[in-house]
């Protein structure tokens, strides 16, 4: 059996299973057994948007919920407005083809191949065309939160990581996307909260990728996370586009931990784009560099003793760099505080410099405790027994960050 295309009269390519006719005495004829589903285009084309509710779906370790979108919907059955058992159809495109020379193809919403002995053989098997990975339940969220970062004079985006030390208990979370939105520089935040994902908006004149279809930029947790790690740790970052359909290339998991050069397209699934150099590729750099006006850090001339408020509830947090930050005024670096009374909140500063029982907190082993993955995610878990005094001891003995993720990239 082998695979040919057809269009039928909606013009959309029609894949079936085929094989040849041998009758004595004639020609060798093709014949069109069965089809087998519909291969999707792998560029967008323009008109064609859907009028499902939007939503931003994502996979921990995966290329999936592509990062920047074409169209502002995506099928699927979602159980509630945000979740992480969403069931999304297969979306398979044209891949190329196997290195022994057979055609295959791509599902662009689960990140696998489709083409092999198995694939054809799960095929008769149940009449569905799908891939390996076609039950694999996806994190959503329904009508996110959507920003046009022209209409506000201040905005700051940050991937918003559990807490390092608190007197509280610390419970087990992945990273969510924390925003500040101002009407002017210096007045009342009108927005200050964390979401499970977000999408920014812009003019599609700023061509931030080469593509003026692309107006909009999911921010997922996964893609926020190694955004951070990449720059806190000082890894070579870019954004690389597939050298084939020109989408922008997202490195996760192991392949965002490791500048490399080789890079593999989860929009098209080729793996034909090389880059000039090393590096880890994020489509929120040209994010970051086109929407980071004061383009620079400053330590705040600020110290805090955290032993000058016994009886008080307080939580440590490291600053980490904002993924966007439209205010004037410089990011300040350094370790973030909430304290409170009982009552009401008396402290929420960034400082240089805390001190917890006598010992200054490290800003380094305070970020460690807080992106300490235990479960490929990352998911994040800390001790609800700890006592505050007991958290600022293993925060000081953290040295690194452990990862067992794993991806394609």
């Amino acid at each position: 059996m082998f695979i040919e295309r057809k269009i039928n009269s909606a013009g959309e390519i029609e894949l079936w299973a085929c094989e040849w006719e041998n009758v004595a005495g004639q020609d060798a004829r093709k014949v069109f057994i069965r089809k087998i589903g519909i291969e999707e285009p792998v560029t967008h084309e323009a008109g064609n948007e859907m009028s499902e509710a939007s939503a931003i779906c994502w996979s921990y370790g995966r290329t999936v919920g592509n990062i920047a979108v074409f169209t502002q919907s995506i099928l699927g059955s979602f159980p509630a407005r945000s979740g992480s058992d969403a069931r999304v159809p297969c979306n398979i495109v044209a891949a190329g083809k196997f290195r022994h020379g057979a055609e295959r193809w791509w599902c662009r919403t689960h990140q696998a191949h489709w083409g092999t002995k198995a694939d054809f053989q799960a095929f008769e098997q149940s009449g569905s065309f799908v891939c390996a990975s076609h039950d694999q339940l996806l994190n959503y969220v329904l009508e996110p939160f959507e920003i046009r970062l022209a209409d506000f004079s201040s905005v700051g985006v940050w991937c918003s990581m559990p807490a390092a030390i608190s007197t509280r208990p610390i419970s087990e979370s992945r990273p969510k996307i924390h925003v500040h939105v101002r009407q002017g520089e210096g007045k009342k935040k009108v927005v200050d909260g964390d979401y499970d994902a977000i999408a920014i908006l812009y003019s599609d004149n700023e061509n931030l990728y080469g593509a003026q279809d692309i107006t909009r930029v999911n921010i997922t947790p996964p893609a926020a996370f190694e955004f951070v790690q990449a720059l806190e740790d000082g890894r070579k970052m870019e954004c690389i586009s597939c050298s084939y359909c020109k989408y922008p290339h997202l490195d996760l998991g192991d392949f965002a931990r490791v500048p490399h050069r080789k890079h593999f397209c989860g929009n098209c699934g080729r793996d034909s784009t090389w880059s000039r150099e090393k590096i880890i590729s994020n489509p929120l750099m040209p994010v970051h560099d086109q929407y980071s006006y004061a383009g620079k850090f400053i330590e705040p001339r600020r110290s805090l003793n955290l032993d000058d408020h016994a009886g008080c509830d307080y939580t440590v947090w490291a600053s980490t760099p904002a993924i966007v930050w439209t205010a004037e005024r410089p990011q300040e670096r350094g370790i973030h505080v909430h304290i409170d009374d009982g009552e009401e909140r008396v402290v929420d500063e960034t400082y240089s410099s805390v001190t917890l029982n006598g010992v200054e907190l490290s800003r380094s082993d305070l970020l460690a405790e807080s992106t300490r993955p235990v479960n490929p995610g990352p998911v994040f878990q800390r001790s609800a027994s700890r006592t505050g005094q007991e958290r600022a001891f293993v925060a000081a003995q953290c040295l690194g960050v452990s990862s067992c993720i794993r991806s394609a990239g």
